[in-house]
């Protein structure tokens, strides 16, 4: 089988029109500009050559540490053109993060998006002889005393000058690409310990984008995606190159923090995100909701009511819709749904899929009524991301779909979740312990989920092995699940459960500051600071009657007894969050040590 990848965008800017866009970028005016096949062919093809120049071979690595840039895909696919390999790096890594991937990857080129990522690699190549030059995204000045680096304008005018002998390099490396070739190593964001590069060969896309075509059978090249994940993230990675096979066309947002603004300018049909993008929606909207009249709030409860009936016990199971609720749901669709889409940005939604950490039941089946199609899913950068999600009919709300075709999936010691397949990684770079470590004697890689599959064939995660801790009276406690939960509040923004080796539960809380100054206001709390408000009893009553109702159901040595609320959010700046928005839990317990004390005294 051939690669994918390698000749992607040639072929797809031979199959479409010149001017059809392949992608699309926002220029600093805010205007958004397509990027065509063409285009993108071209520009390829030059970085491509200059590469070559540069003395970039086969199986070399090529890193890329940068904020999401159309160029990157470029980059990406001369790179697979060369048969070299792609190493991602966060834009918001730290220097010794970067460093430590530069140095265990050998990458020989690195590309850095901003003036920031430039004083970083410029600091961090100093340290590298491996490091040969750095190539800049963004078009800023160099510095004075900076002989090896370049800009990537300067990068494409080195490709245009390409003889044809190294076109023809080019071309030749292009085709002796085989399946086994290393597509790209994927460092995994390490919740605890360093980060490890899953290889992921082209043998695994390949895979994973044809079990997607197989699966995904509602999109088309009519659609378009929002490109909101960092190209870093195994996620939005293969979503993206799923798209540019599918010709569907993406949009690249540049800033995360933007994302709300652009996804009102874009309108996607499709986008990939994480559950924390649905849990902000949520809160916002409950919190909007709370501010209406009470003619609106039970117009809103009356059109949930309709839209959970109609989307969850007839459309979820592939059922005919009675005529009536089909006409009630379509005026409250018109009245109420198209509305709140609007205002989101997500009006022509398709499908939306999510994964990445668990997202509360409570939470999809409120975005399932109103006819928002988040298809929850689940995967690591070890399997190329996908292992599961939801099919169009017939999925379980809790769950996280069901496997994708050519993938397997069974339970282990301990409820572990093992995987085997063709999207399944070939190990981890430089670290032959750690791959033996995750990989059964048969071959079942270990997920590190723990879970279940019911009788359907629907996959339940119930949290990370090394999350799951056991209080000082021998009980075990899931803190994702807990976490989730709490997720569901407006007042709520971030939650950290603790209780390793503790009497009981206990957690650190990041409150969603404006509801709560909000709240505030209305009940006439004075306050002379943010640290004095969050301790005022009121505001603590309060957060504290909600973390009651939400933990219903739950057995009493589960439930968080006490809990310390912060004035700030935790962030990756600050190591507290991996950088696909994880918490990193011995970072909370050490930086929070004392807070935590002080609920056990």
């Amino acid at each position: 089988m051939a690669n994918i990848l390698t000749t992607l965008i040639l072929r797809k800017a031979a199959a479409y029109p010149a001017d059809r866009a392949a992608l699309w970028e926002r220029k600093p005016s805010g205007e958004w500009t397509p990027i065509s096949w063409q285009s993108l062919a071209e520009t390829t093809r030059k970085v491509a050559c200059a590469l070559e120049i540069l003395g970039i071979g086969e199986e070399d690595r090529v890193a890329v540490f940068s904020h999401n840039d159309p160029r990157i895909i470029a980059t990406d696919f001369a790179c697979f053109a060369n048969r070299a390999v792609t190493v991602s790096i966060y834009s918001t890594s730290s220097p010794e993060q970067v460093e430590y991937i530069l140095r265990d990857s050998g990458a020989a080129i690195l590309f850095a998006g901003s003036r920031s990522q430039y004083e970083t690699a410029r600091k961090v190549a100093a340290k590298l002889p491996s490091l040969t030059r750095v190539i800049v995204y963004d078009d800023i000045e160099l510095d004075a005393d900076d002989k090896t680096s370049m800009t990537f304008k300067s990068l494409i005018k080195l490709g245009e000058a390409a003889t044809e002998a190294c076109q023809r390099e080019v071309e030749a490396r292009s085709a002796r690409a085989l399946p086994e070739d290393v597509a790209t190593l994927l460092y995994t964001s390490g919740t605890t310990g360093e980060p490890k590069g899953a290889i992921l060969p082209h043998s695994c896309f390949n895979a994973a984008i044809e079990i997607h075509h197989q699966v995904l059978t509602s999109l088309s090249d009519r659609d378009t995606s929002l490109c909101f994940l960092p190209l870093s993230h195994i996620f939005e990675k293969a979503w993206t190159y799923f798209c540019l096979d599918s010709a569907i066309q993406v949009y690249v947002n540049r800033d995360p923090r933007a994302i709300q603004d652009t996804i009102k300018e874009v309108c996607p049909t499709c986008m990939c995100s994480v559950p924390r993008f649905w849990e902000k929606a949520y809160t916002a909207i409950q919190e909007k909701m709370s501010r209406m009249s009470g003619i609106s709030r039970w117009l809103c409860a009356r059109a949930l009511k309709v839209g959970h009936r109609r989307n969850l016990h007839y459309k979820r199971l592939g059922l005919p819709v009675p005529r009536l609720l089909e006409a009630r749901y379509r005026f409250y669709e018109k009245k109420v749904f198209s509305t709140v889409k609007r205002a989101m940005g997500i009006t022509n939604g398709n499908m939306f899929p999510t994964a990445g950490a668990p997202l509360s039941p409570a939470i999809v089946e409120f975005f399932h009524s109103m006819g928002v199609n988040l298809v929850i899913g689940y995967g690591l950068s070890e399997t190329t991301a996908t292992v599961s999600c939801y099919p169009y009919v017939g999925y379980e709300i809790g769950s996280v779909g069901t496997v994708l075709p050519g993938i397997e999936v069974k339970i282990g010691e301990e409820n572990e979740i093992l995987v085997k397949g063709p999207t399944v990684m070939r190990g981890y770079f430089n670290k032959p312990d750690e791959t033996a470590a995750v990989f059964t004697t048969d071959g079942w890689f270990r997920t590190g989920d723990a879970g279940r599959i019911d009788d359907n064939g629907a996959i339940y995660l119930t949290d990370r092995l090394k999350d799951l801790f056991k209080t000082s009276n021998g009980k075990y406690i899931a803190p994702q699940a807990i976490e989730s939960r709490l997720g569901e509040d407006k007042y709520i923004d971030q939650v950290a459960v603790i209780g390793e080796s503790r009497k009981y539960v206990t957690a650190i809380i990041v409150p969603a500051i404006e509801a709560v100054k909000e709240y505030a206001r209305r009940k006439k709390i004075q306050y002379q600071s943010l640290e004095d408000l969050l301790k005022n009893s009121q505001i603590v009553e309060m957060i504290g009657r909600r973390i009651e109702a939400l933990q219903e159901g739950l057995a009493s040595f589960e439930k968080i007894k006490k809990f310390t609320l912060l004035p700030r959010e935790f962030s990756m700046e600050n190591g507290e969050l991996t950088n696909t928005l994880k918490i990193r839990r011995p970072v909370i317990n050490r930086r929070y040590a004392n807070e935590i004390e002080a609920m056990y005294a």
